[in-house]
């Protein structure tokens, strides 16, 4: 029977059994409490299991520390000028990795005072940094104050994004436990030190000192190290070049909390003035931005992929350009523009002026506006017609003159009558300029204005000789550089070699000798024509105590002004005017253009030989006059050609000269070369040659001849509509090599 545990109760009708106490039952609380810690301590343990796992294998897989010294983010574009000077570095700047130990040691101390002052106590993440910023984040309602290491913030720079997703903040955790684990304090910060941003594109100390302050980072004073250590927070809104205030405040502060880090004293924070910190110029914000934007798109083309960080080294001279930038400052009319391009003898690009204001407007107007040249294209009519025949001294007529219903007029509304080639280019007469247009063929010009370099459209119409085309300030200079070439094709270019920054040729520019364009005779035409306009014509304002060629250039209204021109090897090109195409005054007759042309030009061929041009006119034999061609023999001897090139003699076609015998067709006949009086090999003698024939044959023909007036003709033959019967008469008259304007 089971035992009775209970004690039994008498009462009326029966008996009970009272039980005995037994055990206390724990409370309901306790019993949670115990049941979070048991499994608290499980998941602890199981998470612990899986981060170390994690730190291991994300340990083994990080790169080695050599790796990270060689690994950026980006390519770095160090742009030099001709001489070597440091133009501006596009792209993230990393500059010298220094070993930590060559950091400054100010440095070190400031940039962990500021951003983990428990750096050397934590393993990579700061759990009592992670509870200061949520308790942070508790009173305030907001992040105000990060918890992030300097290791956690290598691993954000290197692996990871700025992103701020739990995600992220976890995987950087992991990452800074791993990068701890596999290298030293020491490693640690001298990487972050050499990659962290700094702003402004400069990545580590040495480039953001070099950046801001213009020296090295191992000569940091204290002052500059904690402007560069306040900047980590916020880069863009610390910059010394954006707002110096802001980052000296900033410094102030990184300064007080080195005090606190017992690294330097309260008295010294205090005494230190960064007020006298001299914050270095930003370079590449100017008028350089117009060069490089137009010549490093050219990469692409000329190197193979690459991101290593490279030297380009270029032609732009620098002291030429702070020339060109306050030639265009100085005589830019109020509410204009201006642009210049400068060329070398070669094509290299010495200055390139695209605007008044990079910071304000990057647009190009050297290289990509299109604006109507005016009569500056005359120099494409002028050289047409010099190809077809025309001299300078030859004779024009200023009058007035209708071409398929357009009738040009002068600027001053007056005709000058009659005229030579040289005035009319000189003091740019339209309606002379429409006459050789007319004559020449409108499309005639075209394709001069093609050869010469014009890569924009060119319209066929009469009023195009006027320069009603649009073209580019670039294309131009090029043009008119061809022509201090001698006729000879001039390509511009601005890199001249491309190397690594450990010093490994990448690229060279080859110089080619450039296409023959015109004859050396037209060349030296047209140079005779442009030194006429500066030295007695339009283009005065030019003038520099030196020979210059060059032509002027005003449209409709005013709204565009051109000077273009060249002297002792340079060639520059000047234009002004306002984007929105509305008159500008102040550009009448092209005298800003000329005036800021010559104050660049002082500079510019400052130090080079006076050049003299050569303006003598070595004419072809086609279009010498008999006797200059020296040749011997009686007069009889003397004949010309037809439309076809055919000899011709009087009173007959074919004419042969008088040693060569009678010309025969191929059934043995004598053709009409035979001289009047029989067959030579017959016994007849030949006829001399008679006073008309020779007059004709010889130009001799009488002042009241109507046929004195006319224009020489085109090469091979006559210009249509003209007498091919009637023999060219141009009298070469060596010009001298310099103008009487310049004394010498």
């Amino acid at each position: 029977m089971p035992k009775d545990t209970g004690r039994r109760r008498e009462g009326p009708g029966r008996r009970s059994v009272e039980p005995v106490p037994g055990p206390a039952r724990r409370p309901l609380w306790r019993r949670i409490v115990r049941g979070v810690l048991i499994w608290g301590t499980a998941l602890a343990l199981l998470a612990a299991i899986f981060l170390g796992t994690a730190v291991f294998m994300t340990a083994r897989e990080l790169p080695s520390f050599s790796s990270l010294q060689s690994s950026q983010n980006g390519q770095m574009i160090v742009v030099r000028a001709r001489d070597g000077t440091e133009l501006v570095s596009i792209g993230p700047s990393y500059g010298q990795w220094l070993p930590y130990e060559r950091i400054p040691n100010v440095m070190k101390d400031a940039i962990v005072s500021v951003e983990d002052r428990r750096f050397r106590e934590h393993p990579g993440v700061d759990p009592l940094g992670i509870a200061r910023s949520v308790m942070v984040r508790v009173e305030k309602g907001r992040w105000r104050q990060g918890g992030s290491t300097i290791t956690q913030q290598l691993a954000r720079t290197i692996f990871l994004n700025n992103s701020r997703t739990f995600g992220r903040k976890i995987r950087e955790g992991v990452l800074a436990l791993a990068i701890e684990r596999k290298f030293s304090k020491d490693e640690v910060l001298e990487l972050y030190l050499n990659k962290v941003y700094f702003g402004g594109g400069a990545y580590g100390i040495d480039a953001a000192s070099r950046k801001f302050f213009g020296h090295p980072a191992t000569e940091l004073s204290t002052a500059e190290a904690a402007i560069i250590a306040g900047l980590v927070k916020a880069p863009s809104n610390y910059s010394p070049t954006a707002d110096v205030d802001a980052a000296k405040n900033r410094g102030k502060v990184v300064l007080s909390q080195m005090a606190k880090a017992g690294v330097i004293s309260y008295a010294d924070a205090d005494s230190i003035d960064l007020d006298a910190v001299k914050i270095a110029k930003e370079k590449g914000q100017n008028s350089v931005r117009y060069f490089t934007d137009w010549a490093l798109p050219q990469l692409d083309v000329l190197l193979p992929d690459t991101d290593e960080p490279i030297e380009v080294w270029t032609t732009l001279d620098t002291g030429m350009q702070r020339a060109a930038t306050q030639a265009i400052d100085g005589n830019v009319p109020k509410g204009a523009q201006g642009a210049l391009v400068s060329l070398d003898g070669d094509g290299a690009v010495r200055a390139m002026v695209g605007g008044t204001d990079y910071v304000n407007s990057n647009y190009n107007r050297a290289t990509q506006a299109m604006r109507q040249p005016g009569s500056a294209w005359k120099l494409f009519v002028y050289l047409a017609a010099l190809e077809a025949g025309y001299t300078p001294d030859d004779r024009v007529v200023d009058e007035p003159v209708t071409i398929q219903g357009w009738s040009p007029h002068n600027s001053g509304r007056t005709f000058a009558g009659e005229i030579d080639v040289r005035t009319a280019f000189a003091y740019s007469k339209n309606t002379v300029a429409a006459s050789l247009g007319n004559e020449v063929g409108f499309g005639t010009v075209a394709s001069m204005a093609r050869r010469f370099g014009i890569t924009t459209p060119v319209a066929t119409n009469p009023s195009m000789v006027l320069g009603t085309s649009e073209v580019r300030v670039i294309d131009m200079t090029r043009a008119f550089a061809a022509i201090s070439a001698g006729g000879t094709a001039i390509e511009p270019y601005g890199i001249v070699k491309v190397t690594t920054t450990k010093g490994e040729l990448l690229y060279q520019h080859k110089v080619q000798a450039g296409q023959v364009l015109v004859p050396p005779h037209v060349a030296a035409g047209i140079t005779d024509l442009l030194q006429s306009a500066v030295a007695t014509g339009t283009g005065r304002a030019a003038q520099i105590g030196r020979p210059v060629a060059g032509k002027t250039g005003t449209t409709s209204s005013n709204k565009d002004g051109w000077f273009l021109g060249f002297s002792s090897g340079i060639t520059t090109g000047v234009w002004m005017g306002r984007d929105d195409a509305r008159p500008v005054p102040g550009l009448q007759g092209g005298h800003a253009p000329a005036s800021a042309f010559a104050a660049f030009m002082r500079t510019a061929v400052k130090g080079r030989p006076v050049k003299p041009f050569d303006t003598e006119l070595k004419l072809p034999e086609w279009q010498l006059e008999p006797d200059d061609e020296q040749m011997s023999g009686s007069p009889e001897d003397y004949y010309y050609t037809d439309d076809n090139g055919n000899l011709i003699q009087p009173g007959g076609a074919g004419r042969r000269r008088p040693d060569e015998g009678p010309s025969r067709y191929e059934d043995g006949s004598v053709g009409p070369g035979t001289p009047p009086g029989g067959d030579p090999e017959q016994g007849g003698a030949p006829a001399a040659a008679g006073d008309d024939f020779l007059e004709q044959a010889t130009g001799r023909q009488r002042q009241d001849d109507p046929a004195l007036r006319r224009a020489p003709p085109p090469p091979g033959g006559y210009r249509p509509g003209s007498n091919p019967q009637q023999p060219v008469r141009i009298v070469p008259q060596p010009r001298p090599t310099t103008s009487p304007a310049y004394g010498q």
